[in-house]
């Protein structure tokens, strides 16, 4: 009997421990298990701010990044089970931190897009998000185009999640 009591902790934490486990098994757009979706296509993020070029750089490491991934095959539009589209709304570089001096340390750029993934069948909306990146740099040792690349990574790294690893 006394052995009995000893195991039963163990015994709960196995059994939590599964359950947590199971609770986490499958990510998919489809609630209900696998997603029907094989395929996806990307558009160029519209830009509605004055940086010229970034939105072209974002697109390809979206791709990029969808490639790497293999849980969606890249395709053209006419071919994709489903579309990404988006658009940078707002680009913003501040000050982040400085010294005693009130000399800026470090800067932040901030990152607003609509996204959302449309059914390539019928063009219905799938889901549809406002996303906010940051990405901060050294003031002293970077460039904003680093600041840059590390918003464009957590979009990406949001997107994917959205996209491919939704409940």
């Amino acid at each position: 009997m006394r052995r009995m009591r000893e195991l039963v902790p163990f015994v709960s934490i196995g059994v939590v421990a599964l359950l947590i486990i199971a609770g986490c098994g499958v990510y998919t757009l489809n609630p209900k298990g696998k997603s029907n979706y094989k395929t996806i296509a990307i558009e160029p993020l519209d830009n509605k701010t004055s940086q010229f070029g970034l939105t072209d750089q974002l697109t390809q490491i979206i791709v990029d990044a969808f490639i790497a991934d293999a849980t969606l095959k890249v395709v053209s539009s006419s071919n994709a089970d489903v579309i990404l589209v988006g658009t940078l709304t707002n680009y913003q570089r501040v000050a982040s931190t400085f010294d005693q001096s009130d000399k800026v340390l470090e800067y932040k750029v901030l990152l607003d897009f609509d996204i959302s993934l449309r059914n390539g069948k019928d063009n219905s909306e799938i889901w549809k998000e406002t996303m906010n990146q940051e990405g901060i740099y050294n003031a002293n040792t970077e460039t904003e185009e680093d600041g840059q690349k590390r918003a464009g990574q957590r979009l990406v790294q949001a997107i994917l999640t959205k996209t491919t690893k939704s409940w």
